[in-house]
């Protein structure tokens, strides 16, 4: 219980180190959650502060999911060491889920961060690699069938247990418990976005949407 409980806070503390937040305070105390949308995520930073900005904030949003699952359950960290008695899946589950929880909710900045979409990728890559490849696929059919990065990003995630369920004939619990969690999550922090689009007043990525209607 205690390296969980260590690992799980040093995973939520490496979430709240927030890509756009870091890169803003480096280009002259930038704070994009004053501009455009108001989100701290990788999509507010491309459309408010072009592509070099949004490459550097998906570098850190991603890398610190990666860490965080890939690494830092199978670390023997000072003075906390390895439990032989605890579950690395669900160790792993754990520090993968405070990595987005404190993206989304960041202790350094006031609780107001992303949304989770990046730092969720680099989840996946660290604990299923091989799942990136639909997960990006069910992505970009989504944006170029509505050009809703919301509603893309959401179907994605929703992929991702659906690929664990159906990759083996014995899925793992763990994961698939992680992406039925982070599916209803993802959800949750694109609540704004699924209102705007009920209501028809969502913006859409119109380079990507491509089966927009013509003279749209």
């Amino acid at each position: 219980m205690f390296e969980l409980a260590v690992k799980s806070l040093l995973a939520y503390l490496l979430g709240s180190a927030i890509g756009s937040l870091l890169i803003g305070r480096l280009r002259g105390g930038v704070d994009i959650r004053t501009l455009g949308s108001g989100n701290a995520g990788g999509t507010n930073a491309l459309r408010t502060q072009g592509l070099s900005f949004a490459a550097w904030v998906m570098v850190i949003d991603v890398g610190k999911g990666w860490i965080a699952a890939a690494w830092l359950p199978h670390a023997a960290l000072p003075g906390v060491g390895l439990d032989p008695a605890a579950s690395r899946e669900w160790l792993t589950v754990a520090c993968a889920c405070a990595v987005v929880v404190g993206h989304v909710y960041p202790v350094w900045y006031g609780f107001r961060g992303g949304k989770g979409a990046a730092t969720l990728l680099g989840v996946v890559a660290g604990v299923q690699p091989l799942a990136l490849a639909p997960v990006m696929l069910v992505w970009l059919v989504a944006v170029m069938l509505v050009g809703y990065v919301g509603l893309a990003t959401m179907l994605a995630v929703a992929s991702f247990p659906v690929y664990v369920a159906l990759a083996s004939a014995e899925p793992d619990p763990a994961l698939f418990t992680f992406g039925c969690v982070m599916t209803a999550f993802v959800a949750y922090t694109h609540r704004e976005n699924i209102a705007r689009m009920r209501a028809g007043v969502e913006s859409r990525a119109q380079r990507l949407w491509l089966l927009k209607p013509r003279g749209r």
